[in-house]
């Protein structure tokens, strides 16, 4: 019962002690995670009735300088096929998506130096000129904050870095010197402090990961108040130095997402790729979980298998309109239906 308790005040005051969210996260059952699931399920339909967003990825680019030890397009995985889109490329993809109800298109790619600052504002500002209706949505990584006012500017409103992990130490054991995770968080800062819609998040079972990690990640989400969360479970990839280690829990994955729900009632949050790569049911238990965001892919059919950031990720190959159909039926069979809508992210 104590846990049941701690979903309660959840609920109630938005927020854990870290004691408590250890207590949660290191002892729940399945019990307490439909308990849990039940409640954000109520929150979410309150907020959003039982409409799904749907939002366009176009995977631009598969190149990436850095080198994260969990990741298949790391800079080190020579095994990789890689590939570039043009512009005319990407804005094949949104006419596409947009001819079929898609009103965000996210672009979403390695940090890629190729894409300089120009590109990437004269790709934005395109979209934004022949589709004013739709939401531009980055998913490129860390830059400066010179170059995120840049993108801001030229129309993006949205950006997702996942923060990974709350805790320097693990982080640390995530990726190479190089990187920094002082430096992660200060672009989470600055892409909020210049008016972004920011999304962070996590991968649930990454390596090294502790139940104590996991209850830091939830109190700095809380406190950080994101518009979007993106929580999926760890995936090996089988060309990273982490190939070995097992895959993330997926009841985890979906306390987690109920969790977030309950505690931040307004956020926009995805039922991901990875819970779909993992069950074929993952997105229709994530919606079910709290989720109301699903993700489809826009890529060209050709590349997708080329963006594969973990072992068996879920790839389609059917186009824009054929996806969306069976989005549609996936939710439809558990009571849901998708919604030609940008999908803001709106306090209530």
């Amino acid at each position: 019962m104590i846990n049941r308790e701690l979903i309660k005040k959840l609920n109630k005051e938005k927020g854990l002690s870290q004691k408590e969210w250890e207590q949660l996260l290191g002892t729940f059952n399945e019990e307490d995670r439909a308990y849990a699931a039940s409640i954000a399920r109520k929150i979410s339909l309150n907020r959003f009735g039982n409409k799904i967003f749907f939002r366009g990825i176009v995977e631009f680019t598969n190149h990436c300088k850095n080198n994260c030890y969990y990741c298949g397009i790391r800079r080190g995985n020579t095994s990789a096929s890689r590939y570039r889109l043009s512009k005319e490329d990407i804005m094949t993809c949104c006419d596409e998506g947009y001819k079929y109800g898609y009103r965000t298109f996210v672009l979403q790619g390695g940090e890629d130096n190729y894409y300089s600052d120009e590109k990437i504002v004269d790709i934005i500002s395109t979209i934004h000129k022949k589709y004013p209706d739709c939401a531009v949505t980055l998913s490129i990584g860390e830059k400066s904050r010179k170059s995120y006012e840049k993108f801001f500017k030229a129309g993006a409103s949205r950006f997702l870095l996942r923060h990974e992990t709350a805790n320097e130490k693990h982080y640390e054991k995530l990726h190479p010197k190089e990187l920094s995770w002082k430096h992660r968080m200060n672009c989470l800062n600055d892409l909020k402090d210049i008016g972004y819609q920011t999304g962070c998040g996590l991968m649930i079972g990454s390596p090294n990961q502790t139940i104590t990690n996991i209850a830091e990640d939830m109190i700095y989400m809380g406190k950080f108040n994101p518009q979007m969360i993106g929580i999926g479970p760890f995936i090996p990839h089988k060309d990273t130095p982490f190939k070995d280690y097992p895959s993330g829990s997926m009841e985890m994955t979906l306390f987690l997402l109920s969790l977030c729900r309950i505690m931040l009632p307004n956020v926009l949050l995805p039922a991901t790729t990875a819970l779909g790569t993992v069950r074929d049911d993952g997105r229709k238990l994530g919606v079910l979980a709290g989720a109301n965001v699903i993700m489809p892919n826009l890529s060209p059919v050709n590349v997708r298998k080329k963006y594969m950031l973990y072992n068996n990720k879920s790839v389609t190959a059917d186009d824009a309109g054929e996806n969306l159909k069976l989005i549609q039926k996936n939710m439809q069979e558990i009571g849901y239906e998708i919604v030609v809508d940008k999908g803001d992210y709106k306090e209530m």
